[in-house]
């Protein structure tokens, strides 16, 4: 065998000349050829290579990749692709015959699916590598290639084999290709059978992060940017970092067919608990060493740089930044992909299907030892795939967390977790479903505390876990509650049968050793006297003084007394930090209030901005607290209040046609509404399609109620509809964010 070099150049690859090396075969071959005609060998020359035209941008637009550019070529499993293949003279079926070899991994083999040889053959047979449905063209050949639809994924090389007769073949390459997961493909694990639902979910490359609390839902932009020239590679090479492929890169490599496997992976690799992953999570307040997690304003920073400093973790991410990651990857490695927030989300690591949380009778939040908590929201993804693991029914959706709360079969990983399986309490199904069944269905109880013993139960709430599930509309940049599609509507009877199965599951083996589902059982919480309920006056502003109302409603029930009661009410404010921990009380307040039977009433509650300036975390959150004491009887009513306060909003805007090469006018204007300056202020803005990476201007200070105008030029790079991401940041408020959707022209397109 002989192996003949080649120089490629834009898809098109060109033999070396072999001038007199030809080979002439020393014996005599006689060929049968239609028409009952001979052809001798020896007066044939022999078959040479002259160059190869991979048609890049046909194939890649055919694979719907042409977004990832021109440069490689790019497909999907399951499809066919041509190629152009010009010799020394015109391909003779009866005489010649070629083979080709895709190999990908580092020590293909066939026995591990990551090497295939497959002959030029008229038609296709199956689901199996081939070449066929071929055209001659005088010297020039015309051949369709078929990747298998549960083909190995990852980065290929192709080459043929040429020979005549019983002579030794000579070896030419053709090139190399990326191999994808193909939603467009009904033989593909991950097929997704709607196009509307294929843009979304696979060639849409920005989308929302929704965050806050479930009554003060906020949405942040976010530039995925998976189809930018260098993010497919640095994606496999996210896979080359992983342990598995560390531990046996042959294994790795061939298993790389299962879309299961590589999003496990995928799920381990964007976090850097375990190996060099990624992001480093940082849930504390010092991001000095690094980057905000509310900085980051997309993708494709992160991963180049991660890719550029040799795979060393990026500084620093939190939820909403590892989940938007992976759904950068997973889309541009072909799984529909969505990105989803679960507010008032539970992390229960001892599988009992409780949270508990303490407070004092002063209404501080105490902290606790235990690993259990609320986040007041927490993000995830979910990707689209068949489970061929599990019993029929538990295909379509399935949650992915790349954010590192515990192991999984040893690894800082979660799911997949079939969203059927949860909202179905089948917790026993892999992967991970009933981790994630607790962090939407876990109950929540609420305990008052006395010098560290507890005193009485002060809540006990089944409805308050898993609230506003959301993801971006399809189509839209609305938001979509998801919520039934995790579990059946809170105290409908479905919802209670399928909470008594998982607890079944998860309870009974530790039921009669555990006191606090003994007390849980034994009965209903007191009924109150009075109903306590707190809400803002009226929109929290970060920088102003914030208004609440304390409604007071006295219940008329026989089984309290007719007589006034007294109510000792002492009111606590403390910062949330993400994870459901709270900072040291920055306010109190105490009010006495009498309460006549059916009397209802409204008590202002001001916190002023002098209370809570620089006592705040990045994020802005508060937690309001009340715990009232019902004089006549001592029992405890508790009352909270969650909100983040806002901060100024930016308006950008467009007032002329979006064209690719042309020049585009941004005008963006903050008016600073706090009653402080907003200092070292930087503007960033970011978005595939309209900037090469990213572009960033110091503004200096805004002082409080003036107004900042920036006017910018850009130069769109892609037709489509796009979205400019814009970030403004300052010492004082880290995270002022604002976007626009803009719909670019083709270049010369009227």
């Amino acid at each position: 065998m002989r192996y003949n070099q080649v120089r490629i150049a834009e898809g098109v690859v060109i033999a070396d000349d072999l001038g007199q090396e030809a080979e002439h075969f020393a014996q005599q071959k006689r060929v049968p050829c239609r028409g009952h005609a001979e052809i001798h060998v020896e007066d044939v020359a022999a078959l040479e290579l002259r160059s190869v035209d991979l048609q890049i941008p046909k194939n890649n637009k055919e694979h719907h990749t042409q977004e990832m550019g021109w440069k490689q070529l790019i497909l999907r499993r399951g499809q066919s692709f041509t190629i152009q293949l010009k010799f020394s003279r015109p391909f003779q079926p009866q005489l010649d015959h070629i083979t080709f070899v895709a190999e990908t991994g580092p020590e293909p083999t066939e026995l591990l699916g990551t090497r295939a040889t497959f002959f030029l053959t008229h038609t296709r047979r199956g689901n199996i590598w081939s070449a066929s449905d071929f055209t001659i063209a005088s010297d020039t050949l015309h051949i369709s290639l078929f990747t298998p639809a549960n083909a190995v994924i990852g980065h290929y090389t192709l080459k043929t084999e040429i020979s005549q007769g019983q002579a030794p073949s000579v070896t030419y390459p053709l090139g190399r290709f990326i191999l994808l997961f193909n939603p467009w493909s009904a033989e593909d694990d991950v097929y997704l059978p709607s196009e509307i639902l294929l843009q979304e979910y696979i060639m849409r490359d920005y989308g929302f992060v929704y965050k806050g609390h479930e009554n003060s839902i906020t949405s942040r932009p976010w530039n995925y940017g998976q189809f930018e020239e260098d993010i497919v590679n640095i994606c496999f090479e996210i896979l080359d970092k992983s342990l598995y492929f560390l531990k046996n890169p042959g294994k790795d490599c061939s298993q790389r067919r299962d879309v299961v496997y590589v999003c496990r992976v995928v799920s381990a690799m964007i976090n850097s608990n375990d190996d060099r992953g990624v992001l480093q999570g940082n849930w504390g307040e010092d991001y000095t060493q690094g980057t905000s997690p509310l900085e980051w304003t997309g993708s494709v920073a992160i991963l180049r740089q991660w890719s550029s400093r040799g795979g060393q973790p990026v500084k620093y991410g939190q939820c909403w930044v590892f989940a938007s990651v992976m759904c950068t990857v997973m889309r541009c490695l072909g799984v529909p992909t969505r990105v989803v927030s679960n507010f008032h989300s539970a992390h229960n690591t001892d599988g009992n299907l409780t949270i508990d949380t303490y407070y004092n009778r002063n209404a501080e939040i105490l902290p606790t030892e235990k690993q259990d908590k609320i986040w007041n929201f927490h993000v995830w993804n979910e990707c689209w795939m068949i489970r061929k693991d599990l019993p029929p029914g538990y295909n379509g959706w399935q949650v992915l967390d790349p954010t590192p709360q515990q192991t999984s079969s040893g690894l800082f990983c979660c799911g997949p977790a079939s969203v059927k399986a949860i909202k179905e309490g089948d917790i026993h199904l892999a992967y991970d479903t009933s981790f994630v069944y607790a962090e939407v269905n876990a109950d929540e109880v609420v305990w008052l505390s006395e010098d560290g013993q507890v005193q009485e139960i002060l809540a006990h709430n089944t409805r308050s876990i898993g609230k506003e599930i959301s993801t971006k509309t399809v189509g839209s940049d609305k938001r979509q509650d998801i919520t039934g599609s995790y579990k059946y509507p809170e105290g409908s009877p479905e919802e209670r049968s399928v909470f008594m199965k998982a607890s079944r599951k998860l309870l009974e083996p530790r039921r009669a050793s555990s006191p606090l589902l003994h007390l849980l059982g034994s009965g209903d919480l007191k009924d109150q006297p009075v109903q306590l309920q707190l809400w803002l006056a009226r929109t929290p502003m970060w920088g102003q003084d914030l208004l609440l109302m304390l409604h007071v409603r006295r219940v008329p029930d026989r089984a309290h007394t007719q007589s006034p009661i007294g109510l000792m009410v002492r009111f606590c404010a403390q910062p949330l930090l993400h994870g459901g921990s709270a900072r040291e009380p920055l306010w109190r307040h105490v009010v006495h209030l009498n309460m006549d039977l059916g009397k209802e009433m409204q008590w202002p509650l001001l916190l002023p901005y002098s209370d809570y300036r620089n006592k705040l975390t990045d994020e802005k959150l508060i937690r309001v607290s009340g715990i009232a004491e019902v004089e006549e009887t001592g029992q405890s009513i508790l009352v909270l209040k969650d909100f983040s306060l806002e901060p100024p909003r930016l308006s950008i805007e467009v007032f002329e046609r979006a064209e690719v090469g042309h020049a585009l006018n941004i005008y963006i204007t903050l008016t600073n509404t706090l009653m402080v300056a907003l200092s070292n202020c930087t503007v960033v803005l970011e978005g595939s399609g309209l900037i090469s990476g990213q572009i960033a201007e110091d503004l200096g200070t805004l002082m409080a109620g003036n107004t900042l105008r920036i006017q910018l030029e850009l130069y769109p790079i892609k037709a489509g509809l796009r979205q400019l991401q814009v970030l403004i940041r300052s010492n004082e408020v880290k995270e002022i964010k604002g976007y626009k959707d803009i719909l670019v022209a083709a270049a010369g397109v009227p």
